[in-house]
């Protein structure tokens, strides 16, 4: 009995094995400092960039569309070969089986009120430009990065664009007799043009591919898209939609001309890097670091630190 109790004495408990790595950090919350919770550097993916400077903005917007205004205005002049090449885009539009742009102004001129084209006169005269300065402006404001992005990629689009008017003059379709097509605009109201192409000073009516007013539009749409984050963002394609048909119905525009837009946006889209992406060009890398954008790397530590 004595032996059974000194033995029972002489055992030790098992101690607990130390924890050869050391106590282990909380991995789901951010590590603690003496002054509060520390968060490490903001990933460059993510880090949005800063706002540009907003009279900068202004003022590179005001030139760009004073270029492009001014330079439509160089390109006109040009009546017979407007003419002619408006004959040859007809004629490959009827080759090519495309609906008749009558059909679609037919629609317009429905019934026996003026509403409708009215209306229509009224959106191709008030709601391409201001809509597209909405768009900047709220991109600007809410979405840096998309904002930079969406500038530099209609910048892109108008440029070509006007290349475009210069090389290839267009007269409208409500110009040339042998579509039978109304100007709804010079008939019912309102009116963004003068009454004779050779007098109109402050328009050039034979810049009609590729069509601007569509090109925009599209690209609003694709831009709310991308930065917005709603599920019904998808929508904002109505905006081009109803632009295509304002721009036909009221025959300011050919199906081509809408083709041609959207071809040059898409060109436009593939040379503009997009929000989010991170640069691959040094130069490119290092503006954004200076501009606080993407975080500086930290320095390597010595081999000795590492132990």
């Amino acid at each position: 009995m004595a032996a059974g109790i000194r033995g029972t004495r002489g055992t030790r408990p098992a101690e607990p094995e130390p924890d050869r790595e050391g106590p282990q950090p909380d991995r789901e919350g951010p590590e603690a400092g003496p002054e509060g919770p520390r968060t490490g550097p903001e990933h460059p993916a993510t880090a949005a960039p800063p706002r540009p400077p907003l009279l900068r903005e202004l003022l590179l917007v005001t030139a760009l569309f004073l270029v492009y205004k001014f330079g439509r205005l160089f390109a006109n002049g040009h009546e017979l070969r407007a003419f002619h090449n408006a004959d040859r885009i007809w004629d490959v539009e009827r080759a090519f089986h495309l609906p008749g742009e009558g059909a679609i102004q037919a629609l317009l001129l429905h019934g026996d009120g003026d509403a409708l084209v009215r209306a229509a006169n009224t959106y191709y005269a008030a709601v391409h430009f201001p809509a597209t300065v909405v768009f900047l402006a709220w991109l600007y404001w809410r979405r840096p990065a998309h904002y930079l992005w969406s500038r530099r990629v209609l910048a892109l689009l108008t440029a070509a664009a006007l290349a475009l008017h210069l090389l290839m003059p267009l007269a409208p379709p409500r110009m040339l007799a042998a579509t039978g097509l109304v100007d709804t605009a010079r008939v019912y109201g309102p009116s963004v043009y003068g009454a004779t192409p050779e007098t109109d000073s402050m328009a050039n009516q034979f810049a009609a591919m590729p069509s601007l007013h569509f090109g925009w539009a599209l690209m609003v749409a694709i831009g709310l898209i991308v930065a917005g984050r709603g599920r019904l963002r998808r929508l904002w394609l109505l905006h081009p939609a109803l632009t295509l048909l304002v721009i036909v119905g009221t025959a300011n525009h050919y199906w081509f001309d809408a083709l041609a837009a959207a071809a040059l946006l898409g060109l436009a889209l593939a040379l503009v890097r997009p929000p989010g992406e991170a640069p691959t060009d040094p130069d490119d890398r290092a503006d954004l670091i200076d501009a606080g954008a993407v975080p500086r790397a930290s320095a390597p530590r010595p081999a000795e630190a590492l132990r």
